[in-house]
């Protein structure tokens, strides 16, 4: 298993991770965030194109993704729909 280079903060920052996927992407990269942010709960980030600032333990938590089960999903170039299916996302 090696290790990956991925992009953060608009392209200008990069974190090595293991290649596996569920490490940089999705629920999993997720909870690293949260980590990240809960240690450093006391930084100051700026907000609003630098004009404002707030502590980073201040910003409210991201919300869970909603299931999209049953809703309609357009197919074919917009020319066909059908009911999603639940894929067992939780």
């Amino acid at each position: 298993m090696g290790k990956i280079r991925i992009r953060t903060g608009r392209g200008t920052g990069t974190i090595e991770v293991d290649d596996d996927p569920s490490k940089w992407s999705g629920d999993e990269y997720r909870k690293v965030q949260e980590a990240r942010k809960k240690a450093a709960a006391n930084r100051m980030v700026h907000t609003g194109r630098g004009t404002g600032s707030r502590k980073l333990g201040d910003i409210p938590d991201p919300k869970a993704r909603p299931s999209t089960e049953g809703m309609t999903r357009i197919t074919g170039r917009g020319t066909g729909s059908r009911k999603s299916k639940n894929r067992g996302t939780e």
